[in-house]
């Protein structure tokens, strides 16, 4: 049986900024991030969808190692399935630093990102 073709997954520039910016904060963010990313890519469909958007939008609670707070604290992953075949990672942040976005400011990374493509 062939193995299914992996998902795409791309970034935002808003996506690699605070990564960057949470990276200096929590050493440990990569290694939190990697199992996600992982299934992601085996197309498995993680977190809740965002209602409120014409765009398929999801926002996934992970947890950081780095703060003993389980994933309540932890990180807020916001991803797009774009295409069947690809994913857009558009946004993280510390639930511990920011409470929520709003649905205006994730409609602006998608037009960014379709913009700058």
């Amino acid at each position: 049986m062939p193995e299914p073709t992996p998902i795409e997954i791309k970034v935002t520039r808003e996506f690699q900024r605070k990564a960057r910016f949470l990276a200096k904060k929590y050493r440990h963010i990569q290694t939190d991030l990697e199992p996600i990313l992982e299934k992601l890519r085996l197309g498995e469909t993680l977190g809740d969808r965002i209602s409120g958007l014409k765009s398929i939008v999801y926002k996934l609670r992970i947890k950081n190692s780095d703060i003993q707070k389980g994933k309540s604290g932890g990180y807020r992953l916001i991803y797009w399935l774009q295409t069947p075949k690809g994913i857009v990672l558009l946004d993280i942040y510390s639930k511990s630093e920011k409470d929520n976005v709003d649905l205006k400011t994730i409609q602006q990374i998608i037009a960014n990102f379709e913009r700058d493509r």
